[in-house]
C-alpha cells in the first residue's frame, strides 16, 4: 500500500474542505484533499445559495474568491408573504448587514481554481474507506486512487469535511450516526427553470396550500420550491401542475414561468454530531452539522467551523500547542445550537405539518404577522439571516 505524508489531511473537497486547504496554504502548511466525486461532479452539485456577509468577507479577503461580489447578487432584505399580504424585512436598514445569492457551486468552483492556481493537492476520485489512529499522533485515512489501488495518508491532523454521510464522523464518535437527530414530515420540492427573474429578492411564503420559496440563480434561470411530502416522486408532476402549486402559493405575484430542466426533492433534516473532535480528528460542515434550508445556514456554518479550525492549526503549527485547537468544539457548537434554533423557528413558522389544526395554521399566521409588524422581531430576523459576527 502506499503510504503518503502530510501535515493536514483533508477528507471531502466541498466549500469547508477546500476553504481549509487554501487557508493552511496561506500559512506554509501542507494539506492533502481527498474527494470520492471527479473536479466535474464537484463544481455541478447545485445546493444552496445564500451567503452571509462575514462569510463573504472571509472569502475576499484570503483570496479564496473575488467573483462573488462581480456574479454574487447582494440581497438587502427578503419577502414574508401570508395571509394574503408581503411584508419585506430590511436587512440593511434593520442591521446595516445584507446576503449575497451565490450558488455553492459557484464557491467551488471558485475554490477549486485557487487551490490548483496554488499548486494544491487534490485527489478527486479518491474514495475514503477508514480513518484509524485518531488518538495517536499520526493518524492515518485509508482509500482507494482513482485507479482502485489502495493508499494510506499519514498526517498530524485529520479534518472530516465529507458531508453527511461522513465516514470520518465514525472516527471521532464512534458511529456514523452519533449525534443529535430531528427528522421533519415535509420535504421541498426545487426545480431549476428558464426564466427570468419574478422577483428582486427572495419571497418566503406562507399559504393554505403549503410553503413556497422563490429564488434566483441569473437573468436566465431561477430556482424555487414548494413544499410536499418526503416521499413525493420527483417526476410525478407535470410542468403544468408544479407551475399551477407555485402560483396558487404566492398568489398575488405573478411568477415568470418557463421551461424546468431540473427537479428534485430534498429532505428536511437537523444534526449535530455528539462530538467535533477526537485526538486528532475533527469533523466540520456537513459532517458535524446539517440544518433545514429555510434559515440559509448550511455553508455559512461550515465556513465558520474553518474559521475555527484554521486558527487552531495555525496556532499548532507556530509552535503554540493545541490549546486553540482544544476551543474549537465549544466555540463552533455556540453558533451552530443559535444556527439550529433559527432554522427550526423559520421552518416551523412558514411550512404546514401535516397534522396542522387550524389553531396551529392561524397561530403560524398571528407569529408572522408578530414578527413582521414589530422592530424588534424583524431586527432578530434580519441578524440571523446575515450571520451573527464572529467570535473572537
Amino acid at each position: 500500500m502506499a503510504e503518503i505524508r502530510t501535515a493536514v489531511a483533508i477528507v471531502g473537497a466541498g466549500p469547508a474542505g477546500l476553504l481549509l486547504s487554501h487557508l493552511l496554504h496561506r500559512d506554509g502548511i501542507d494539506s492533502i484533499v481527498l474527494e470520492s466525486r471527479s473536479r466535474e461532479e464537484v463544481e455541478k452539485t447545485i445546493r444552496a445559495g445564500i451567503v452571509e456577509n462575514v462569510a463573504v468577507d472571509l472569502l475576499v479577503e484570503t483570496g479564496a474568491s473575488d467573483r462573488v461580489l462581480v456574479d454574487g447578487h447582494r440581497h438587502e432584505g427578503i419577502e414574508l408573504q401570508f395571509a394574503g399580504q408581503t411584508r419585506r424585512i430590511d436587512f440593511q436598514k434593520l442591521v446595516g448587514r445584507s446576503v449575497y445569492l451565490y450558488p455553492q457551486h459557484e464557491v467551488l468552483i471558485d475554490l477549486v481554481a485557487r487551490r490548483l492556481a496554488d499548486g494544491g493537492d487534490i485527489r478527486f476520485g479518491h474514495e475514503v474507506t477508514e480513518v484509524v489512529g485518531a488518538e495517536t499522533t499520526s493518524p492515518r485515512v485509508i482509500a482507494t486512487d482513482a485507479d482502485g489501488q489502495p493508499i494510506e495518508v499519514v498526517a498530524d491532523f485529520v479534518i472530516g469535511g465529507d458531508g453527511s454521510r461522513s465516514v470520518t464522523r465514525t472516527a471521532v464518535v464512534g458511529s456514523q450516526t452519533g449525534g443529535y437527530f430531528r427528522e421533519y414530515p415535509f420535504a421541498w420540492f426545487g426545480i431549476l427553470c428558464e426564466a427570468p427573474p419574478s422577483s428582486k429578492e427572495l419571497i418566503y411564503a406562507n399559504s393554505e396550500a403549503g410553503f413556497a420559496l422563490i429564488s434566483q440563480r441569473s437573468a436566465t434561470v431561477q430556482r424555487m420550491y414548494l413544499q410536499c411530502d418526503p416521499e413525493q416522486d420527483p417526476t410525478a408532476w407535470s410542468d403544468a401542475q408544479i407551475w399551477d402549486m407555485l402560483q396558487e402559493r404566492v398568489a398575488g405575484r405573478d411568477l415568470a414561468e418557463g421551461p424546468i430542466f431540473q427537479r428534485d426533492v430534498l429532505r428536511f433534516r437537523s444534526f449535530v454530531a455528539h462530538k467535533l473532535r477526537n485526538g486528532r480528528a475533527f469533523l466540520m460542515g456537513d459532517a458535524a452539522h446539517t440544518v433545514p434550508p429555510t434559515g440559509a445556514k448550511g455553508m455559512n456554518l461550515a465556513i465558520n467551523d474553518v474559521r475555527i479550525l484554521h486558527e487552531g492549526l495555525a496556532a499548532f503549527y507556530r509552535g503554540e500547542g493545541e490549546s486553540v485547537l482544544d476551543g474549537y468544539e465549544e466555540r463552533a457548537l455556540r453558533r451552530i445550537w443559535r444556527a439550529q434554533h433559527f432554522s427550526w423557528w423559520m421552518t416551523s413558522m412558514l411550512h404546514t405539518a401535516p397534522d396542522a389544526s387550524d389553531f396551529d395554521k392561524r397561530r403560524q399566521v398571528g407569529e408572522l404577522e408578530s414578527v413582521s409588524s414589530s422592530v424588534a422581531g424583524s431586527t432578530y430576523l434580519a441578524e440571523a439571516y446575515t450571520g451573527w459576527p464572529y467570535d473572537d
